[in-house]
Parts: C-alpha cells; sequence; structure tokens
C-alpha cells in the first residue's frame, strides 16, 4: 500500500521537478508548481488555504519575537537606544519616494538625504527595514507607537500600491518600473530587487508579527507582480539578470511559500537561484574572491530557506559550504568579512588590514545564515560560537552609545589606529544619521539591535538549549516555564539561570564553548559531575522545580590568534572577547605596533590588560567598548 502523501512531499515533488537545458539545477518546474508559475499576478487575494508549512529539517527550534527580552547591560541598552529612533523617525519623510514615484502628494514632508535621496539609485530601500523593525520592536515591548507606525506605512504604501501611476498591477518601488528593462540585461541601473527584497520581507514581518493583513495584501500583490515579471523570461535571460545585485528575493519567497502553504512562491524564489554562484558552492569550491560579498550572502540564506521549503539536500550544502568557506578563509578575528566589501583570496587577511574592512551588512546576513544553519545541526557548536563572536566582537560595537538614538558604522575599519566614528562612511566608519544616511548598513543595524536576543535559547521536543550567556528571561510558553539569565558576563565567567514556573521533566543542554576549558556546572548549589567539553553541549535532564537554579562557569584565558596569512600577525583575546589597543589620540600611522606578548598582564579591572608594545606600555581593552583610536591586529616579533 503506498503510504499517504503530505503536503511537503507534495511541495517537493512539484518544486523538485526540474529540468533545464543546461547543466544547472535551476529552471522551470513542473507539474502543479509549474501551473502556478504561468499565473499572472497582481491580484489581491488572500494568504492560500493551505496555512503555513513545517519546515523540514529542523531540530532546534527558535523562540519567536517577543518571548526572550534583555533584562540589563549593554544589550539592553543597545536596542533601547534603536527603540528610541524608531519612535521618533518620522514616516512621512520615509514615504515620500514611493508617493512620488505613484503620483501621489508628498504632504509637505522634507526629502530624506543619503541613499533615500530622491535621486539616489538605492531609493526606498530603507522602508522594509523600518518595517521589519517596528514590527520586532512591537513584539518585544507591546508599545502601541510601533504597531502604529507600522500600520501607517503599510496603509500608504497599499494607497500608493494602488493609485492609477501607468504600473503594471502589484508595482510598489520609488523608482520607475523600466528600471527592471535595463536589469535584464545584466546591466545594472541601481538595484531594483535588492530594494523589493526589503518591502517585501518588511510586509511580511509586519503581518506575521503584528497581524496586520492590510500588510499581507500589499506583499501578496508585489509578490504576484514579481512573478508575472520574471514569468516572461527565458531561465537565460533570468541568469543574466541575477548578475545585478537583488538581495534576498530568494529568501524572502520561499519565506512566503512556508507562510502561506502555497507553492507558487516557491516556483518564483527558485528563479532567483543564481547558478553561476551557487553551482560551485554545492560542489565546496570556494570561487568567492572578487566577488561583492553582500550581495552573495542573501543568496545562501534563500538557499537554507529553500532547504527547510523543499528537504532538496543540495540546498543545505550550499548554506553549509558556504558557512564553512567564509568563516574559514574570509572571516577577521572580529567576525567580520571583507574588504571594500568585497572577498578576497582566501586567507587573506593580514594583507587587507584597511579603513573599510568588515561591512556590517554581511556580518548581519551571516549571522541570519549561522542561525538557520544552527537549527539544523544543533549538534555543531561551532555554528553558536561563531556567533557569539560576531555578535560580541563586531555587532555589538557597532552601535554608538554616545548617541540616544543608537546610530552604526558601515565598516568597522581594522587599520591601525583606526576610530569608530571618523572617516566617511564609505573607507572609514563615522556614525550613521537620522536623516542624511540611510546606508543599507543603517538598515540591517535596525534589525540587529531588535532582534538581539533571538539567538539566546532554542528549543526541541526534549527541553531547551542556552546558546548565549547574555541577562534576559525567557518566557516558554510551550512548557509554562520561565527561565531568567543573570550574569555580567563577559566581565564575568559566571552566569546563573533560575527556573521558575511549571514543574516539568526536560533537558538543558547549555553550550561549552571552544575557547574555554575546566568549564563546571552546579545545580541548586552542588557541582554536577557532567561532561562540559569545550566544543559541546553540558547536559541536565532531571524534574525541575520552580527556583531551581544553574550555575555555570567558563574559565577564560588569553588566546593569540594569527592571521592565516601571516603568523607574525595576530590579535589578542582573552575568552570570547577581542581585545584592542587603547590609543588615545595617538596616531599609529596605519602601522601595526609590535607586541611583547610575553608581556600581556591582567589589571583588576575586568577584561582590561597590559603589556608593552613597540617598548611602549599600552593598555588592552574589549574591542565592542573601545572609543579611542585602536588597533585589533598586532605585529608580533619572529623567531
Amino acid at each position: 500500500m503506498t503510504p499517504p502523501v503530505n503536503r511537503r512531499q507534495l511541495l517537493l515533488s512539484a518544486a523538485g521537478a526540474a529540468a533545464l537545458a543546461s547543466a544547472s539545477r535551476y529552471g522551470p518546474l513542473a507539474g502543479r508548481a509549474a501551473a502556478a508559475s504561468r499565473t499572472t499576478g497582481g491580484a489581491r487575494g488572500a494568504a492560500g488555504a493551505a496555512g503555513p508549512l513545517d519546515e523540514a529539517g529542523v531540530v532546534a527550534r527558535p523562540f519567536a519575537p517577543g518571548r526572550v527580552r534583555p533584562t540589563t547591560g549593554r544589550w539592553r541598552d543597545n536596542m533601547d537606544r534603536t527603540l528610541e529612533y524608531l519612535r521618533f523617525v518620522d514616516t512621512d519623510r520615509l514615504l515620500g519616494n514611493h508617493r512620488m514615484n505613484h503620483g501621489l502628494d508628498t504632504r509637505g514632508a522634507e526629502p530624506c538625504g543619503g541613499w533615500e535621496a530622491p535621486d539616489f539609485e538605492f531609493r526606498t530601500h530603507s522602508q522594509g527595514h523600518f518595517l521589519s523593525a517596528w514590527a520586532q520592536a512591537w513584539a518585544l515591548t507591546g508599545e502601541a507607537v510601533f504597531e502604529e507606525k507600522a500600520a501607517y506605512m503599510v496603509a500608504e504604501l497599499a494607497a500608493c500600491q494602488t493609485a492609477p501611476a501607468g504600473f503594471n498591477t502589484g508595482y510598489l518601488s520609488g523608482f520607475p518600473e523600466s528600471d527592471f528593462d535595463t536589469v535584464e540585461t545584466g546591466r545594472r541601473k541601481g538595484v531594483p530587487y535588492y530594494c523589493l527584497h526589503k518591502t517585501l520581507a518588511g510586509l511580511l514581518d509586519v503581518w506575521r508579527l503584528t497581524g496586520n493583513t492590510e500588510a499581507r495584501d500589499v506583499l501578496l500583490a508585489l509578490a504576484g507582480w514579481v512573478e508575472w515579471r520574471t514569468g516572461r523570461l527565458t531561465y537565460e535571460q533570468m541568469q543574466t539578470t541575477l548578475r545585478v545585485e537583488f538581495g534576498g528575493m530568494n529568501a524572502v519567497l520561499t519565506d512566503l511559500c512556508l507562510q502561506t502553504g502555497d507553492e507558487r512562491w516557491l516556483v518564483v524564489a527558485r528563479r532567483f537561484d543564481h547558478a553561476a554562484v551557487l553551482d560551485p558552492l554545492a560542489a565546496g569550491e570556494d570561487r568567492l574572491a572578487g566577488l561583492h560579498a553582500n550581495t552573495q550572502v542573501p543568496k545562501i540564506v534563500g538557499a537554507a530557506r529553500e532547504y527547510k521549503a523543499t528537504g532538496d539536500r543540495r540546498y543545505r550544502d550550499i548554506a553549509v559550504n558556504f558557512w564553512d568557506i567564509v568563516t574559514g578563509a574570509h572571516t577577521y578575528v572580529i567576525g567580520g568579512n571583507s574588504q571594500a566589501e568585497h572577498f578576497r583570496e582566501p586567507g587573506a587577511i593580514a594583507r587587507y588590514l584597511t579603513d573599510d574592512t568588515c561591512e556590517s551588512c554581511n556580518t548581519y546576513n551571516m549571522l541570519r545564515l549561522t542561525r538557520e544553519l544552527f537549527t539544523l545541526g544543533p549538534e555543531r557548536v561551532a555554528y553558536a560560537d561563531y556567533y557569539e563572536a560576531a555578535l560580541l566582537n563586531q555587532m555589538l560595537g557597532q552601535q554608538n552609545p554616545d548617541d540616544p538614538h543608537g546610530h552604526v558604522t558601515y565598516f568597522t575599519p581594522l587599520t591601525p589606529g583606526s576610530r569608530r566614528g571618523v572617516g566617511p562612511a564609505w573607507g572609514g566608519g563615522t556614525w550613521s544619521t537620522d536623516y542624511d544616511s540611510f546606508w543599507c548598513c543603517q538598515g540591517t543595524g535596525l534589525e540587529t539591535h531588535t532582534q538581539l536576543m533571538d539567538s539566546v535559547y532554542f528549543q526541541d521536543d526534549a527541553g531547551l538549549y542556552v546558546n548565549l550567556f547574555i541577562p534576559s528571561v525567557l518566557d516558554w510558553a510551550e512548557r509554562a516555564v520561565t527561565v531568567e539569565q543573570t550574569t555580567d558576563f563577559p566581565a564575568s565567567d559566571t552566569t546563573t539561570l533560575r527556573i521558575d514556573g511549571a514543574a516539568g521533566e526536560w533537558a538543558l543542554r547549555i553550550r561549552i564553548p571552544g575557547w574555554t576549558s575546566g568549564a563546571t556546572v552546579r545545580v541548586n548549589g552542588e557541582v554536577r559531575d557532567i561532561a562540559a567539553d569545550p566544543g559541546g553541549y553540558a547536559v541536565l535532564r532531571r524534574t525541575w522545580a520552580p527556583g531551581d537554579t544553574v550555575t555555570v562557569r567558563l574559565p577564560m584565558d588569553v588566546r593569540l590568534l594569527p592571521a592565516p596569512d601571516d603568523e607574525h600577525v595576530q590579535a589578542v583575546a582573552y575568552g570570547p572577547v577581542v581585545l584592542s589597543g587603547a590609543y588615545g589620540d595617538q596616531d599609529l600611522g596605519g602601522r601595526l605596533p609590535v607586541l611583547a606578548t610575553d608581556s600581556l598582564t591582567a589589571t583588576d579591572e575586568p577584561l582590561t590588560f597590559t603589556a608593552t608594545a613597540d617598548n611602549t606600555a599600552v593598555t588592552l581593552i574589549p574591542f565592542y567598548d573601545n572609543r579611542q583610536n585602536y588597533t585589533v591586529y598586532w605585529a608580533t616579533p619572529g623567531d
């Protein structure tokens, strides 16, 4: 007897029936999905009768936004500054380019500057970031202002979308529809699909997190336009189109498929599978040198999402191989990648310590990819170790702690003597502004600092994973349990978890990072004799009662981390924290100071060391807190 076919099998059988004239596996689809691909887009309608799909291969499940909240410390402060900017920003100013393009009154709103200036080719990329950030902020806080701002923007975008401006049904943007004619020849005229991706993702977040059905309708109409526009092209024409940066179009359209259960959106998503990039990655080949880095990372996030929609192992291989290649051969010690926005030769780190390293968007998207892969393979603790390193050492310090609106940097310069907040945005580390920047990294910065808690805890059917050591409270509604984590980590090497709510039997898995040794675990004050090996999880399986506490100590040591292309260029870390030289206003002239590594000495201040460099005393402090001229890498004497 043939077993019943579930919805995922139906989806995979339809979407997996690809047949190409070329050797690539990406192209026209057969069966029910192919019929869907011929549907002309743009009509407004319901979200699809099937409802959300389960995600294939997921072992560890994230908690919904708002279920984990920061309580104290820099994490809470960063979030609060971003929330203040989200309350402050004028939504009518943000809507100006959409209204102008669709022939509507701008209502006297002053135009924005920077990348949202009326003549800038990236205009209307930011609005989607704001929608996502407002939705996340509402989920975190329940403050009406965030839902109201999101709902107002959605309503005004709906008015633009239906205005008689001469566009095809469903079109919505701040630039002419004719820009796509140029892009379809492989020539750049702006990055229109990149901008549409942000809008689609923001609308999807507002729908999912706030329940706004108008956001759903605008989203479906715009996705329908994308379906119609790309459905006119041959496979070869579509691959030509993909030469121009298109953000995470494959990711957001796959998300729409998973949210609605309508596989027509997976058909459209797979049209954005860029064979020139994905095929080598499927074979485990590193051909990234010379490619614009943040053009590639969202494509791979899309591959991970496509795996979860289809179960097609090739997508998973692409995502895993890319992650291994980037973290193993293209990543600076702070967790970021790229120089002048591009990948360089494998292992090329020491030779590219410049003013334009570590674009923030890249790290934001690598964190997204890492989270996707962790849910599929939580036994690989390297995912969580990388997540901690990048979030702590780059993204936490990306934000200006002296700015009530929490503005951020585009790059994190690694030239010796650099300073955050100094220099131009492109080729320096200046801060963004309220209305005159709107770079890509300002947009992802809004999302970063409203989702700092999204990877602290995960769950599976057996229990809870604790991945990050951040003061926070988890509302674990599925088990009627509250978990509160109290810690000064990384200033302290200890964290305590208090469990309240319903009693019950489940497993608590606590990450033991690869950088520690001699970790100890106590339950209600008593040391437990359990495995706590670096690069694994300490697992406690027991019946938990309200008031139970678990205290974990993760000893830290100084680590010297050589650059892969020059063993005499090294960074210094203490535990997970990258330390940096605090040079005040001193001009280092772009030259690496020569560090006497045997002179490193701890002080009475947490995470603070003294050392001798260039025969002069220097203080080393956490890079994420360094507001002086700094160096992250050092020259070290050879034998």
